[in-house]
């Protein structure tokens, strides 16, 4: 922040005993006699706080006030006056001054209002690039056709109330286009509570979502509030929707017709206004007809349909994300963001991303930690496997000079052939390689593989 004081007072003991205090305190301090000549500096050097007399040759402070906040209404003005009134102070205030001080100056107030000044300034510089980022964040990255379409339907259906169903693969970004809806609707400014319905496990999940009150069940010392009343005039996202249990559909469906809720042990309804919006990468015609997810919920939580197709259908986007994620990596890390040569994203768009863009931006990473050099060509680019190749046989992983990498690549293959050994089923799997079933799901999605049948 450029952090520059004008002082504006006919009298120079005043604009030098100012001046010299708030030098000490770290500010560059202007000074100016007359409000014309204080008008000047302020379309050249910008300050962010003027200290103004009201008292001045020509224009005086009142007149001069009026032009900086129809000009530059940013500034913070103090108005300083030795003989002021109620009146006159009011009437500064209703102009747009920040603050009011008589003569003699209290250097302490003075020194006191600056550092108030200067740090609401700096909040506000630091929201302003907050927001940038948190905009930037949620922002679908890509030019192909397919992501150009779904940027306009979501600008089309953001702004309504109705709710949506978000369906593609692990990793393609369904939270991403869930946060994006959010952050364009009417909801914008109030919550938006994300339920991972495959990581709570089934006896708790009723909790999860609507809250228990004391002495419920055992472990349940005090009341707690639940997803839903958490999310009250905001949007609540319930991502993997399909692996709850028929049992938890069943009570998800009910809120969503009634619109209210009890908690846990609890006989009083609760209303609750929320967007819906639920995310799953499984078929859920397919999983209706095989009896694991409820017709009826289907289609009150498929009003507006959208599909986020999988990176193989979009590789048009592969560069932008590429960039995005080297300008992401280096500005987390406070370091120069590293480059990649024509021939390493050539072998990046030939590779067909069963773990669509999350494994994309995990193997940016790790070319990121493992390449020295600040520009990333196709030789530093490890072998990218298959997701159907066999791991019996295959010594290919012994290339990676990582031991921490070699072990997650291993992972992730071992975990891939285990879900295709027991049909994607993810509690049959994670009882027989002695896995908590919400450990693996998290592994599922970090790693980006995909589950096709039930769980």
């Amino acid at each position: 922040m450029h952090k520059t004081i004008l002082i504006v007072d006919d009298e120079e003991s005043i604009c030098q005993s100012l001046g010299a205090v708030l030098s000490d305190e770290g500010y560059d301090v202007l000074t100016a006699g007359r409000g014309e000549e204080a008008l000047k500096i302020i379309k050249e050097d910008l300050p962010f706080l003027v200290f103004l007399d009201i008292w001045l040759p020509g224009i005086d402070g009142i007149e001069t006030l009026k032009i900086i906040k129809s000009e530059n209404p940013e500034i913070r003005v103090v108005m300083i006056s030795g003989h002021g009134t109620i009146e006159t102070a009011v009437k500064a205030t209703k102009i747009g001054a920040f603050d009011f001080i008589e003569k003699p100056l209290s250097l302490e107030k003075v020194i006191l209002i600056a550092n108030h000044v200067s740090d609401m300034v700096r909040l506000e510089e630091e929201n302003i690039l907050l927001k940038q980022k948190v905009t930037q964040e949620y922002e679908l990255t890509g030019n192909s056709g397919p992501t150009l379409e779904l940027r306009e339907m979501i600008g089309l259906v953001a702004p309504t109330n109705a709710w949506i169903l978000i369906m593609g693969e692990n990793g393609t970004g369904k939270e991403l286009v869930a946060r994006s809806i959010h952050r364009q609707s009417k909801r914008a400014g109030k919550p938006f509570i994300e339920v991972n319905c495959a990581a709570i496990p089934e006896e708790l999940i009723e909790s999860e979502l609507f809250g228990h009150e004391k002495g419920a069940f055992t472990g349940a010392t005090e009341k707690r509030r639940g997803k839903f009343d958490l999310a009250n005039s905001g949007t609540i996202f319930l991502d993997e929707v399909a692996d709850m249990s028929l049992k938890a559909q069943a009570k998800i469906l009910r809120i969503l017709e009634e619109k209210k809720f009890e908690r846990v042990g609890g006989s009083k309804l609760i209303a609750t206004d929320v967007r819906v919006l639920a995310a799953t990468n499984k078929d859920l015609e397919k999983e209706m007809e095989e009896g694991r997810f409820r017709q009826d919920l289907y289609y009150r939580l498929n009003v507006i349909p959208l599909r986020v197709l999988p990176l193989r259908e979009r590789k048009e986007d592969i560069p932008l994300l590429v960039s995005r994620f080297l300008g992401e990596l280096a500005m987390k890390e406070g370091e120069t963001e590293k480059s990649m040569t024509e021939d390493a994203l050539a072998v990046l768009m030939e590779h067909n991303w069963p773990g669509n863009v999350r494994e994309l931006k995990n193997v940016i990473e790790r070319l990121v930690i493992m390449t020295p050099k600040d520009v990333i060509s196709g030789s530093n680019i490890p072998l990218l496997v298959p997701e159907s190749q066999n791991v019996d046989g295959d010594d290919s992983w012994y290339a990676i000079n990582s031991y921490r990498l070699a072990k997650m690549n291993f992972e992730k293959r071992y975990l891939a052939r285990k879900l295709r050994e027991y049909e994607g089923n993810v509690s049959r799997t994670a009882e027989a390689i002695g896995l908590e079933r919400s450990n693996l799901h998290r592994k599922i999605k970090s790693y980006g593989l995909e589950v096709k049948n039930g769980s």
